[in-house]
């Protein structure tokens, strides 16, 4: 009980109050939440969970690898054919990736979505949450809950993303983007649940979430270039 009331309220303000206090420098975002993973495996080990009750059980790594790598291949052909249309190519441009360099480009693709972001959503989302929300309401409850939780946690990267971008400027508009991207992330995490209930390992949707992400973060470069 007290864990599950304490990773609701660390997560529901880690985006909100923690990450706007990370230091400036490069490597600091991957690092902290680098650390908030592995204290919030200790802890849930602590509690009594076991690794198959957090996703990451070594016997259901294939499964998580085989049903992951459909998922992942369907969104890189989705970002394919975007890039294939002129028309849809704006939809993929991103301010913030548009003045990264190659290098700057790498370091998002293969180390801050990896390590800082899939690594972090997916353990804290997929695994020790729903599995200690499960010890207390049924496990679709369970997953609800953490898919709402999941959905706030994208309050403040989309104000980010609105802001960098100059979307929605005005006030009902942001409103009305923000409540977009929180009920589509929310969708999102139910889908998460759902691969990692079916795969029984929390391999099938990282991998989903990092395709999303990483590619996204190519395609963004790639739709600035062939403007």
């Amino acid at each position: 009980m007290a864990l599950g009331a304490t990773l609701v309220v660390v997560l529901g303000a880690w985006n909100i109050v923690v990450v706007p206090r990370f230091p400036a420098r490069p490597g600091a975002y991957v690092a902290a939440n680098g650390a908030a993973t592995a204290v919030l495996l200790a802890a849930a080990r602590a509690a009594g969970l076991a690794w198959a009750d957090l996703g990451l059980d070594r016997r259901r790594l294939a499964a998580g690898a085989r049903e992951g790598g459909v998922c992942a291949a369907v969104v890189a052909s989705g970002y394919a054919v975007a890039l294939a249309v002129p028309g849809a190519r704006p939809l993929l441009a991103d301010a913030r990736v548009a003045g990264l360099d190659g290098r700057g480009i790498a370091g998002q693709v293969l180390v801050r979505v990896p390590l800082g972001t899939v690594l972090w959503e997916e353990v804290a989302f997929r695994g020790a949450l729903p599995a200690v929300l499960a010890r207390l309401v049924s496990p679709r409850r369970a997953a609800g809950a953490s898919a709402a939780l999941f959905g706030i946690w994208h309050v403040r990267p989309t104000l980010d993303a609105l802001a960098v971008n100059g979307l929605a400027t005005r006030p009902r508009e942001r409103v009305a983007a923000v409540l977009l991207a929180c009920l589509s992330t929310a969708a999102a995490g139910l889908l998460f649940a759902q691969l990692r209930r079916h795969s029984g390992s929390l391999l099938a949707p990282a991998l989903l979430h990092l395709a999303a992400n990483s590619l996204g973060i190519l395609a963004a470069a790639a739709a600035h270039r062939l403007r």
